[in-house]
Protein backbone atom coordinates (compact mmCIF):
# COMPACT_ATOMS: atom_id res chain seq x y z
CA UNK A 1 0.00 0.00 0.00
CA UNK A 2 2.82 2.42 0.85
CA UNK A 3 4.39 1.76 -2.56
CA UNK A 4 1.13 2.71 -4.28
CA UNK A 5 0.92 5.88 -2.19
CA UNK A 6 4.41 6.78 -3.37
CA UNK A 7 3.55 6.09 -7.00
CA UNK A 8 0.36 8.14 -6.85
CA UNK A 9 2.17 10.99 -5.11
CA UNK A 10 4.93 11.15 -7.71
CA UNK A 11 2.43 10.90 -10.56
CA UNK A 12 0.51 13.89 -9.17
CA UNK A 13 3.84 15.71 -8.80
CA UNK A 14 4.66 15.04 -12.47
CA UNK A 15 1.19 16.25 -13.53
CA UNK A 16 1.63 19.49 -11.56
CA UNK A 17 5.09 20.05 -13.04
CA UNK A 18 3.70 19.37 -16.50
CA UNK A 19 1.07 22.06 -16.02
CA UNK A 20 3.84 24.42 -14.95
CA UNK A 21 5.34 24.64 -18.45
CA UNK A 22 2.55 26.93 -19.62
CA UNK A 23 2.70 29.06 -16.47
CA UNK A 24 6.49 29.36 -16.72
CA UNK A 25 6.19 30.67 -20.27
CA UNK A 26 3.66 33.26 -19.10
CA UNK A 27 5.71 34.28 -16.05
CA UNK A 28 8.82 34.84 -18.19
CA UNK A 29 6.98 37.61 -20.01
CA UNK A 30 7.05 39.67 -16.81
CA UNK A 31 9.96 38.42 -14.68
CA UNK A 32 13.55 37.33 -15.12
CA UNK A 33 14.31 33.63 -14.51
CA UNK A 34 16.11 34.45 -11.27
CA UNK A 35 13.19 36.54 -10.01
CA UNK A 36 10.83 33.62 -10.67
CA UNK A 37 13.08 31.23 -8.75
CA UNK A 38 13.41 33.63 -5.81
CA UNK A 39 9.64 34.17 -5.60
CA UNK A 40 8.83 30.46 -6.04
CA UNK A 41 11.07 29.28 -3.25
CA UNK A 42 10.36 32.19 -0.91
CA UNK A 43 6.58 31.74 -1.09
CA UNK A 44 7.07 27.98 -0.78
CA UNK A 45 9.18 28.36 2.35
CA UNK A 46 6.71 30.81 3.92
CA UNK A 47 3.67 28.61 3.22
CA UNK A 48 5.34 25.50 4.59
CA UNK A 49 6.57 27.38 7.67
CA UNK A 50 3.08 28.73 8.37
CA UNK A 51 1.49 25.28 8.16
CA UNK A 52 4.25 23.15 9.70
CA UNK A 53 6.08 25.63 11.96
CA UNK A 54 5.79 23.27 14.97
CA UNK A 55 8.04 20.76 13.20
CA UNK A 56 10.87 23.31 13.29
CA UNK A 57 11.27 22.42 16.96
CA UNK A 58 12.65 19.07 15.79
CA UNK A 59 15.47 20.64 13.78
CA UNK A 60 18.86 19.18 14.62
CA UNK A 61 22.24 19.74 13.04
CA UNK A 62 22.13 16.59 10.91
CA UNK A 63 18.65 17.51 9.61
CA UNK A 64 19.75 21.07 8.92
CA UNK A 65 22.67 20.10 6.70
CA UNK A 66 20.53 17.62 4.78
CA UNK A 67 18.02 20.35 4.05
CA UNK A 68 20.87 22.63 3.00
CA UNK A 69 22.25 20.02 0.59
CA UNK A 70 18.86 19.46 -1.05
CA UNK A 71 18.16 23.21 -1.17
CA UNK A 72 21.47 23.89 -2.91
CA UNK A 73 20.97 21.05 -5.41
CA UNK A 74 17.43 22.21 -6.13
CA UNK A 75 18.30 25.86 -6.77
CA UNK A 76 21.47 25.10 -8.71
CA UNK A 77 19.64 22.63 -10.98
CA UNK A 78 16.89 25.13 -11.79
CA UNK A 79 19.45 27.90 -12.35
CA UNK A 80 21.52 25.82 -14.78
CA UNK A 81 18.38 24.77 -16.63
CA UNK A 82 17.25 28.39 -16.91
CA UNK A 83 20.59 29.77 -18.07
CA UNK A 84 21.09 26.82 -20.41
CA UNK A 85 17.76 27.59 -22.09
CA UNK A 86 19.15 30.96 -23.17
CA UNK A 87 21.79 29.22 -25.31
CA UNK A 88 20.01 26.14 -26.60
CA UNK A 89 16.59 25.14 -27.93
CA UNK A 90 13.65 24.35 -25.59
CA UNK A 91 13.43 20.81 -27.02
CA UNK A 92 17.09 20.03 -26.33
CA UNK A 93 16.78 21.65 -22.91
CA UNK A 94 13.82 19.39 -22.05
CA UNK A 95 15.56 16.28 -23.37
CA UNK A 96 18.90 16.88 -21.65
CA UNK A 97 17.12 17.63 -18.37
CA UNK A 98 15.40 14.26 -18.75
CA UNK A 99 18.79 12.55 -18.85
CA UNK A 100 18.61 12.53 -15.04
CA UNK A 101 16.44 9.42 -15.28
CA UNK A 102 19.41 7.28 -16.35
CA UNK A 103 21.94 9.04 -14.12
CA UNK A 104 20.14 8.20 -10.85
CA UNK A 105 20.80 4.42 -10.81
CA UNK A 106 24.49 4.96 -11.62
CA UNK A 107 24.87 7.38 -8.70
CA UNK A 108 23.66 4.60 -6.40
CA UNK A 109 25.99 2.10 -8.07
CA UNK A 110 29.14 4.27 -8.14
CA UNK A 111 28.86 6.01 -4.75
CA UNK A 112 27.18 3.31 -2.68
CA UNK A 113 27.93 0.09 -4.63
CA UNK A 114 24.19 -0.59 -4.90
CA UNK A 115 23.36 -3.31 -7.40
CA UNK A 116 21.86 -2.12 -10.67
CA UNK A 117 18.34 -3.46 -11.12
CA UNK A 118 18.20 -4.66 -14.75
CA UNK A 119 14.53 -3.88 -15.23
CA UNK A 120 14.70 -0.46 -13.59
CA UNK A 121 17.79 0.42 -15.63
CA UNK A 122 16.17 -0.70 -18.87
CA UNK A 123 13.02 1.20 -17.89
CA UNK A 124 15.11 4.33 -17.26
CA UNK A 125 16.74 4.06 -20.70
CA UNK A 126 13.33 3.49 -22.31
CA UNK A 127 11.91 6.51 -20.48
CA UNK A 128 14.80 8.63 -21.73
CA UNK A 129 14.12 7.42 -25.27
CA UNK A 130 10.48 8.42 -24.80
CA UNK A 131 11.50 11.91 -23.66
CA UNK A 132 13.76 12.16 -26.73
CA UNK A 133 10.98 11.19 -29.13
CA UNK A 134 8.53 13.48 -27.35
CA UNK A 135 10.65 16.61 -27.10
CA UNK A 136 13.83 16.51 -29.15
CA UNK A 137 14.12 18.29 -32.47
CA UNK A 138 16.97 16.44 -34.12
CA UNK A 139 19.51 19.25 -34.60
CA UNK A 140 23.22 18.62 -34.75
CA UNK A 141 25.90 20.21 -32.63
CA UNK A 142 26.56 20.71 -28.93
CA UNK A 143 26.78 24.21 -27.50
CA UNK A 144 27.37 25.89 -24.13
CA UNK A 145 23.68 25.74 -23.26
CA UNK A 146 23.63 21.98 -23.80
CA UNK A 147 26.53 21.55 -21.39
CA UNK A 148 24.80 23.68 -18.73
CA UNK A 149 21.55 21.74 -19.17
CA UNK A 150 23.39 18.44 -18.84
CA UNK A 151 24.84 19.78 -15.59
CA UNK A 152 21.26 20.55 -14.54
CA UNK A 153 20.31 16.90 -15.23
CA UNK A 154 23.18 15.69 -13.04
CA UNK A 155 22.09 17.97 -10.18
CA UNK A 156 18.45 16.87 -10.49
CA UNK A 157 19.62 13.26 -10.42
CA UNK A 158 21.56 13.89 -7.20
CA UNK A 159 18.54 15.71 -5.76
CA UNK A 160 16.26 12.72 -6.48
CA UNK A 161 18.85 10.30 -5.13
CA UNK A 162 19.60 12.14 -1.88
CA UNK A 163 15.93 12.90 -1.29
CA UNK A 164 15.28 9.14 -1.30
CA UNK A 165 18.29 8.57 0.97
CA UNK A 166 17.50 11.32 3.50
CA UNK A 167 13.76 10.64 3.93
CA UNK A 168 14.53 7.21 5.35
CA UNK A 169 15.62 8.80 8.61
CA UNK A 170 14.25 12.37 8.47
CA UNK A 171 10.71 13.76 8.61
CA UNK A 172 9.91 14.42 4.90
CA UNK A 173 7.79 17.49 5.67
CA UNK A 174 10.56 19.07 7.73
CA UNK A 175 13.08 18.17 5.05
CA UNK A 176 10.93 19.86 2.38
CA UNK A 177 10.56 22.99 4.51
CA UNK A 178 14.30 23.27 5.12
CA UNK A 179 15.35 22.70 1.51
CA UNK A 180 12.78 25.27 0.38
CA UNK A 181 14.11 27.78 2.91
CA UNK A 182 17.72 27.30 1.82
CA UNK A 183 16.76 27.57 -1.87
CA UNK A 184 14.82 30.77 -1.05
CA UNK A 185 17.84 32.31 0.67
CA UNK A 186 20.09 31.50 -2.30
CA UNK A 187 17.43 32.81 -4.71
CA UNK A 188 16.99 36.12 -2.85
CA UNK A 189 20.75 36.67 -2.55
CA UNK A 190 21.13 36.00 -6.28
CA UNK A 191 18.41 38.52 -7.19
CA UNK A 192 19.96 41.16 -4.91
CA UNK A 193 23.43 40.46 -6.31
CA UNK A 194 22.18 40.85 -9.90
CA UNK A 195 20.25 44.02 -9.06
CA UNK A 196 16.93 42.51 -10.17
CA UNK A 197 14.92 43.76 -7.18
CA UNK A 198 12.21 45.56 -9.21
CA UNK A 199 9.21 43.23 -9.63
CA UNK A 200 6.28 43.66 -12.02
CA UNK A 201 2.86 43.92 -10.37
CA UNK A 202 0.83 43.01 -13.47
CA UNK A 203 -1.93 40.62 -12.39
CA UNK A 204 -1.37 38.01 -15.13
CA UNK A 205 2.34 37.79 -14.35
CA UNK A 206 1.74 37.64 -10.61
CA UNK A 207 -0.93 34.97 -11.08
CA UNK A 208 1.45 32.79 -13.09
CA UNK A 209 4.33 33.04 -10.63
CA UNK A 210 2.01 32.46 -7.65
CA UNK A 211 0.71 29.30 -9.35
CA UNK A 212 4.30 28.13 -9.81
CA UNK A 213 5.07 28.93 -6.17
CA UNK A 214 2.01 27.28 -4.62
CA UNK A 215 1.49 24.27 -6.87
CA UNK A 216 4.69 23.55 -8.85
CA UNK A 217 6.93 24.30 -5.87
CA UNK A 218 5.24 23.99 -2.47
CA UNK A 219 2.74 21.20 -3.10
CA UNK A 220 4.75 19.34 -5.76
CA UNK A 221 8.03 19.14 -3.83
CA UNK A 222 6.23 18.29 -0.61
CA UNK A 223 4.50 15.39 -2.36
CA UNK A 224 7.75 14.31 -4.03
CA UNK A 225 9.64 14.19 -0.74
CA UNK A 226 6.90 12.28 1.07
CA UNK A 227 6.38 9.87 -1.85
CA UNK A 228 10.08 9.05 -2.19
CA UNK A 229 10.02 7.58 1.30
CA UNK A 230 8.22 4.57 -0.21
CA UNK A 231 10.02 4.07 -3.56
CA UNK A 232 13.51 3.50 -4.89
CA UNK A 233 15.22 6.51 -6.40
CA UNK A 234 15.28 4.93 -9.88
CA UNK A 235 11.54 4.24 -9.89
CA UNK A 236 10.97 7.79 -8.66
CA UNK A 237 13.04 9.20 -11.53
CA UNK A 238 11.13 7.11 -14.10
CA UNK A 239 7.74 8.24 -12.80
CA UNK A 240 8.86 11.87 -12.62
CA UNK A 241 9.97 11.65 -16.27
CA UNK A 242 6.26 11.66 -17.17
CA UNK A 243 6.45 15.41 -16.50
CA UNK A 244 7.20 15.87 -20.21
CA UNK A 245 4.11 13.81 -21.13
CA UNK A 246 1.83 15.88 -18.94
CA UNK A 247 3.43 19.08 -20.21
CA UNK A 248 2.59 17.98 -23.75
CA UNK A 249 -0.95 17.03 -22.69
CA UNK A 250 -1.62 20.44 -21.13
CA UNK A 251 -0.08 22.19 -24.14
CA UNK A 252 -2.36 20.28 -26.51
CA UNK A 253 -5.42 20.77 -24.29
CA UNK A 254 -4.84 24.53 -24.19
CA UNK A 255 -4.31 24.62 -27.97
CA UNK A 256 -0.63 25.61 -27.78
CA UNK A 257 0.31 22.52 -29.80
CA UNK A 258 -1.34 19.96 -32.05
CA UNK A 259 -1.05 16.30 -31.07
CA UNK A 260 1.22 14.39 -33.45
CA UNK A 261 2.16 10.74 -33.83
CA UNK A 262 5.66 11.54 -32.52
CA UNK A 263 4.16 12.96 -29.32
CA UNK A 264 1.94 9.91 -28.91
CA UNK A 265 4.87 7.54 -29.46
CA UNK A 266 7.07 9.35 -26.95
CA UNK A 267 4.35 9.27 -24.31
CA UNK A 268 3.73 5.57 -25.00
CA UNK A 269 7.42 4.72 -24.53
CA UNK A 270 7.52 6.49 -21.17
CA UNK A 271 4.44 4.70 -19.89
CA UNK A 272 5.81 1.35 -21.11
CA UNK A 273 8.99 2.14 -19.17
CA UNK A 274 6.95 2.62 -16.00
CA UNK A 275 5.04 -0.61 -16.54
CA UNK A 276 8.28 -2.49 -17.21
CA UNK A 277 10.03 -1.25 -14.08
CA UNK A 278 6.93 -1.94 -11.96
CA UNK A 279 5.52 -5.26 -13.22
CA UNK A 280 8.10 -7.14 -15.30
CA UNK A 281 10.25 -8.36 -12.37
CA UNK A 282 7.16 -9.71 -10.62
CA UNK A 283 6.06 -11.45 -13.82
CA UNK A 284 9.41 -13.19 -14.21
CA UNK A 285 9.56 -14.12 -10.54
CA UNK A 286 6.21 -15.87 -10.87
CA UNK A 287 7.40 -17.70 -13.95
CA UNK A 288 10.60 -18.78 -12.20
CA UNK A 289 8.67 -20.07 -9.17
CA UNK A 290 6.26 -21.94 -11.45
CA UNK A 291 9.18 -23.45 -13.35
CA UNK A 292 10.83 -24.64 -10.15
CA UNK A 293 7.59 -26.18 -8.92
CA UNK A 294 7.14 -28.00 -12.23
CA UNK A 295 10.65 -29.44 -11.96
CA UNK A 296 9.95 -30.67 -8.41
CA UNK A 297 6.80 -32.41 -9.59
Amino acid sequence: MKRYIGEIGLTITAIIWGSGFVMSALALDYYTPYQILAVRFTIGAILLALVFHKRLRKVERNVLWKGAVLGFLLYAAFALQTVGLQFTTPSKNAFLTGVNVVIVPFIAFILYKRRLDTFELFGAVLALLGVAVLSLQWSAGVNFGDVLTLGCAVLFAFHIFYTAKFVRTVDPILLTLLQMAFAAVIGCLTVIGLGETSFSMVSSGMGAVIYLAVFSTTIAFLMQTIAQKHLSETKAAIILSTESVWGMAFSVALAYEVLTFRMFLGALLIFVAILLSETKPQFFRKRNVQHVNERKI
